[in-house]
């Protein structure tokens, strides 16, 4: 008798332990790949021809993909808008995060994506690029992450690590805040062997990964092989080097989705890929590279160049495939998206976000940014509802149009003009007014919070 309740209690707490295993798994993973500097057009799925990218297509025919997607015009912004949910002036980082002043970053006391995720059981890890400040307070494992690997600053060469810019150079590659030092070994690849180890060791738990690779960030550092398929298909410089970057950037996240696939974790894993900001036009970037196609504008502007950017869900069998969505969607909205998707509780009123559920579910379901939407990076801004998009004081880093003095207030119809080439503000002044008052309220609301 007592030997079979011995047993009953045996095979009563294995019954608990299975239990509380499947209990776990029914919370879904999460993997958001953030890619660096990445041009509104290039992936073969968002009409690219030149480009060879069929790792990220088949993620986006898996899923639901965005066609008018809108992040911030630059890398610490974007950040930190996806990871809080917030525009950056209410993040508390409207600009880049200073390596020449740490006290510029994202605030330690903003709540996290991270910091929901960890309160929801999940374990949480930083891969790649942080760039949200170097105060302890501002690193990733005071912002909600559990496990960090990858580097501070805005972009790092990817065999030395050292950061180039005005000098002196600087070392910059850390785990959980203690630096390490792999010299020769390709950045790209360390991730994925970091984000490989950590799913391993999770793969019986729910975890969220920020997979920030930073690519096709410069410097241009793609593989020689794919180099040498763009230059024998007649691609030219720049578009050469940052070709073979992007593919690059493809081939890695392929090894990363299949070593998802490897563990058996695809059923359970919702995976976003989305890129920061408008492709770079700056000097290190060889002045450009990459491609908005139609739009105006590339990174550190707000024309649509600069903030329309690729982005994509999939969660096989839980998330429509192979569907295309057009309604206006930003970066903020992934992080009440999350939570709806995974059944944690917040309040949607704290957040400038939208769950983007309703149109994920029904493509005739209307933005969910009916009231509109606004920017502001430097002295340029921008106000946003329905067609209408009304650019204050702004400047054109693509240079594919001349601003004269009378575009201080720019007016574009983004049905009938989604090149952004005619200013309409002096044709329809009631709407340059309605759109301007609008900014002055999202400003206002802004300091006020």
């Amino acid at each position: 008798m007592k030997l079979n309740q011995h047993f009953r209690k045996i095979f009563f707490a294995f019954f608990l332990l299975i239990a509380s295993v499947l209990q776990a798994q029914k919370k879904p993973n999460v993997i958001i790949i953030y890619s660096d500097d990445q041009g509104a057009v290039d992936l073969n799925c968002y009409g690219s021809k030149d480009l060879v990218t069929p790792n990220i297509d088949k993620l986006a025919k898996s899923g639901t993909m965005f066609t008018q997607f809108y992040a911030s015009p630059v890398c610490s912004p974007s950040r930190a808008s996806l990871l809080t949910g917030l525009t950056p002036q209410r993040a508390g980082l409207a600009g880049n995060a200073s390596e020449a002043n740490d006290a510029v970053g994202m605030p330690g006391d903003r709540y996290t994506m991270a910091e929901m995720f960890k309160g929801a059981g999940y374990q949480t890890a930083h891969i790649g690029k942080w760039h949200l400040g170097y105060k302890p307070e501002m690193s990733p494992n005071a912002q909600g992450f559990d496990y960090s690997f990858g580097h501070m600053v805005g972009c790092i060469d990817n065999y030395s690590h050292f950061f180039y810019w005005a000098g002196p150079n600087k070392h910059d590659l850390y785990r959980n805040g203690k630096e390490v030092f792999y010299p020769g070994e390709y950045f790209p690849d360390l991730m994925l062997k970091e984000a490989g180890q950590f799913m391993e060791k999770n793969k019986q738990n729910p975890f969220f990964l920020y997979f920030a690779i930073n690519m096709p960030h410069y410097p241009y550092q793609g593989d020689p092989k794919w180099l040498e398929y763009y230059r024998a298909k007649g691609v030219t410089y720049p578009r050469d080097l940052y070709a073979a970057f992007v593919s690059t950037l493809d081939d890695k996240i392929g090894l990363l989705l299949k070593k998802v696939k490897d563990l058996g974790l695809s059923e359970n894993t919702i995976i976003i890929f989305q890129s920061d900001n408008g492709y770079s036009t700056e000097e290190r970037a060889h002045f450009g590279g990459g491609s908005a196609g139609i739009y105006r504008g590339a990174k550190a502007c707000l024309f649509e160049g600069g903030i329309r950017v690729p982005s994509m869900i999939s969660w096989p069998g839980k998330i429509p495939s192979n569907q295309v969505r057009d309604q206006f969607s930003v970066n903020t909205d992934w992080f009440p998206t999350l939570a709806e998707l995974c059944h944690i509780k917040i309040d949607n009123n704290n957040f400038d976000g939208k769950s983007l559920m309703p149109v994920i579910k029904n493509s005739t379901t209307a933005t969910a940014h009916l009231d509109g939407y606004c920017w502001g990076f430097k002295k340029m801004w921008v106000a946003r509802k329905g067609k209408w998009k009304l650019l204050g004081n702004p400047v054109d880093t693509s240079n594919k149009g001349e601003l004269t003095d009378n575009d201080t207030l720019f007016l574009v119809d983004l049905e009938s003009d989604p090149s952004e080439k005619i200013n309409l503000a002096t044709k329809y002044p009631e709407i340059v007014l309605a759109l301007k008052k609008q900014y002055q309220e999202w400003e206002t609301h802004n300091k006020q919070n």
